[in-house]
């Protein structure tokens, strides 16, 4: 398995319940923002940017079809959680939310926390 991989929502997606307006995930950009921010964080990481439809493949494949909501974190076997792991699946840890990756972001690469 890779090392940590980050899903994140492609941004301009269509969703059927709202005919004719695109959409971006606003928790998905804003952790877009952090890797702008800190570029030396993208490199690190593999970052996956998928479609918003279920189910998404990618995610179900690493951490089943229940754990699907995004942002996303799927820790390599190696990578210290800091505390901030929110589920397992076959042996998989995972952070899911924005504010829980911002946590590990901040721990694993020792950049700035989110100010209150």
């Amino acid at each position: 398995m890779p090392g940590d991989i980050l899903f994140l929502l492609a941004p301009d997606f269509v969703d059927p319940a709202h005919p004719g307006v695109r959409f971006y995930c606003e928790h998905c950009a804003q952790v877009e923002g952090v890797l702008t921010y800190y570029p030396q964080v993208a490199r690190a990481l593999e970052v996956r940017r998928i479609p918003w439809p279920r189910p998404r493949a990618q995610v179900v494949e690493l951490v089943g079809d229940t754990n699907q909501w995004l942002p996303l974190v799927v820790l390599g076997p190696d990578s210290d959680d800091h505390g901030c792991a929110t589920g397992l699946h076959g042996g998989r840890r995972f952070i899911t939310g924005k504010d829980g990756i911002a946590r590990w972001l901040s721990a694993r690469f020792g950049i700035a926390i989110p100010h209150p």
